[in-house]
C-alpha cells in the first residue's frame, strides 16, 4: 500500500486514461487517496472516474482533460489543483507512436514529444515540487523506459526524452530527499498497454509484455527506494547490466532490441554506423 499519511491526501496521475496510469489511479484510490486524473479525452476520464467512485465509495476523483504536449499544459494543471493538498505526482504520459526514423517524422510530432516528456514534467516537478518541499513530505514517480538507457535507432527522440527524465529524477532525488520528498524514476519495459499495442509492438517468448497493473503497483512501491528502479527485479538487474556496457555496443544492442520489439528485420551490415 502507498502511505496516504506520507504522500496524500491528493495524488495527480498524468496519463491516466489507460494502461499503467489507469492502474496507478485505481490503486491509489484503493489506498484511500483522492485522485486527479489527467489525459486528453474527457469522456474516457469521466468513465474512469465513475468506475473508481463505484469501486471506492467516498473517494473523491476529478478529471482534467489536457494535452500534455501543449505549451501551457503545466500551468493549466497547476492552476487546476491550486486548492488541493497534492502530495503525490505520478507522471506516466509520453509513449512513442512506433518505430520511425527521426528524419521521417513530422517536426511538430517530434517537438510535441519533447514538450510532453521533457518540458511539461520539468515544469510540474518545479511547481508541485516546491509545494511538496514546503509541506515537508510527498512523492514524485516518473515512469521511464528501458529505451532511455541509451540512444536507439527508430525511437531517437523517445529514448532521448526518457534519458532526460531519468537524470532529472536522479538530481531531484538528491535535492528533495532531505526535505522529506521521495523521487523515483521507474524503468518500464514492453508493457501490454493499449498505447503500446497501437505502436505495432509484437509480443513473443523472447520479448514478453508486462502487465500494466504490475508495473503500476511496483512503481508506487519503489517510492523511497532510490532514484532509479526497474519496474520488476529482472528489469532492475537488466538496466544495471546494460548501463555498464561500452556506449557504441549499447546503442547497437538497444537499436536491435527496438527492431525486435516491432518485428523488424536487422539492417544490412553496410547500414550500421561504425562498422
Amino acid at each position: 500500500m502507498t502511505d496516504r499519511r506520507r504522500y496524500g491526501p491528493w495524488a495527480v496521475v498524468a496519463g491516466a486514461s489507460e494502461g499503467i496510469g489507469e492502474h496507478a489511479a485505481r490503486q491509489l484510490a484503493a489506498d484511500g487517496f483522492s485522485v486527479v486524473l489527467v489525459a486528453r479525452r474527457q469522456e474516457v476520464l469521466d468513465a474512469l472516474a465513475a468506475s473508481i467512485r463505484a469501486d471506492r465509495p467516498g473517494v473523491e476523483v476529478r478529471g482534467l482533460a489536457l494535452d500534455l504536449s501543449m505549451d501551457d499544459a503545466a500551468d493549466r494543471l497547476v492552476d487546476a489543483v491550486a486548492g488541493l493538498d497534492v502530495g503525490l505526482l505520478f507522471y506516466n504520459a509520453g509513449a512513442d507512436t512506433g518505430p520511425v526514423p527521426f528524419l521521417d517524422r513530422d517536426a511538430d510530432d517530434v517537438l510535441g514529444m519533447v514538450r510532453r516528456n521533457v518540458v511539461t514534467p520539468t515544469a510540474l516537478c518545479h511547481a508541485l515540487g516546491r509545494r511538496l518541499r514546503d509541506r515537508g513530505r510527498g512523492g514524485v514517480v516518473v515512469i521511464g523506459s528501458m529505451a532511455g538507457v541509451s540512444g536507439s535507432a527508430l525511437i531517437a527522440t523517445y529514448s532521448a526524452t526518457k534519458a532526460y527524465q531519468q537524470v532529472l529524477c536522479e538530481g531531484l532525488w538528491r535535492e528533495l530527499g532531505p526535505s522529506g520528498v521521495d523521487v523515483v524514476h521507474v524503468i518500464a519495459g514492453a508493457t501490454a498497454t493499449p498505447a503500446h499495442h497501437r505502436t505495432g509492438a509484437v509480443a513473443s517468448p523472447d520479448h514478453p509484455q508486462a502487465d500494466p497493473a504490475d508495473v503500476a503497483r511496483n512503481a508506487l512501491a519503489a517510492l523511497g527506494r532510490g532514484p532509479v528502479r526497474g519496474a520488476d527485479d529482472a528489469l532492475d538487474a537488466g538496466y544495471r547490466a546494460l548501463a555498464g556496457l561500452p556506449r557504441e555496443q549499447l546503442i547497437d544492442l538497444m537499436s536491435a532490441g527496438t527492431r525486435a520489439v516491432y518485428g523488424l528485420p536487422d539492417p544490412a551490415p553496410d547500414q550500421l554506423s561504425g562498422t
